[in-house]
């Protein structure tokens, strides 16, 4: 299955603000049905283990209210990892439901910290919005402003992938979702095609492993 570049409709807002809010809220249910507060929370916990750290500050990209992040984060103290963290958006209203985490306005390609402020950057559902020389500036950013890993929660295109998310989307209420639902799937990465993106990087060792409902996990080590 070729990838197809998409516009999807909620990376614009193109949608009255009840839309947009039945879209979110979609996408918290799809983050917590089929894999993605998982998928946050397993590449964490392996970066944290790996490295020996019980704390960490972790920037979240192209964040929104940062529902994976967060909820991984309370998850996580039950084992004993506590994370600091602060979220990263372009678009201010997406920060409504935050609960007085850290926010900052900024763009995923000159992001507006400087160099190793954070032990690991992360993002769900983000890269497969860019196209390919652009995952490869992201993750080049991401790694300069990180001191331990870029970690990426994302999706993995294929046929059955996409069989799959038409037969669920009467589950979801928005034309946002139904619209966006698809366009995600048919403009995702395989998983043979981001390792090569992310060997053009500096990063010094990759890790991608396959989660539930194709789900991918992947650490770019600084």
């Amino acid at each position: 299955m070729k990838r197809v570049p998409q516009n999807e409709l909620l990376d614009h807002d193109l949608g009255t603000p009840d839309e947009i809010a039945a879209a979110l809220f979609d996408l918290r249910h799809i983050n917590t049905w089929f894999g993605g507060v998982a998928t946050t929370k397993a590449l964490v916990r392996n970066a944290m283990r790996k490295t020996g750290l019980t704390s960490a500050t972790v920037l979240e990209v192209a964040s929104a209210d940062g529902f994976c992040v967060r909820g991984a984060a309370k998850s996580l103290t039950t084992e004993g990892l506590h994370l600091r963290l602060t979220l990263l958006d372009r678009q201010p209203s997406r920060f409504a439901s935050t609960n007085g985490i850290r926010t900052v306005v900024g763009d995923a390609l000159q992001i507006p910290f400087g160099n190793s402020s954070f032990d690991f950057v992360s993002c769900g559902l983000f890269v497969h919005h860019l196209a390919p020389d652009t995952v490869v500036r992201f993750v080049s950013e991401a790694l300069r402003v990180c001191r331990r890993a870029v970690l990426i929660n994302d999706l993995r295109r294929s046929a059955i992938h996409l069989a799959l998310v038409y037969l669920g989307l009467p589950l979801f209420r928005s034309r946002l979702t139904w619209h966006d639902g698809p366009a995600s799937v048919r403009q995702s990465y395989e998983r043979s095609e981001l390792s090569d993106l992310l060997q053009e990087t500096s990063a010094k060792s990759i890790e991608i492993t396959n989660r539930y409902l194709y789900r991918m996990a992947v650490t770019a080590w600084k």
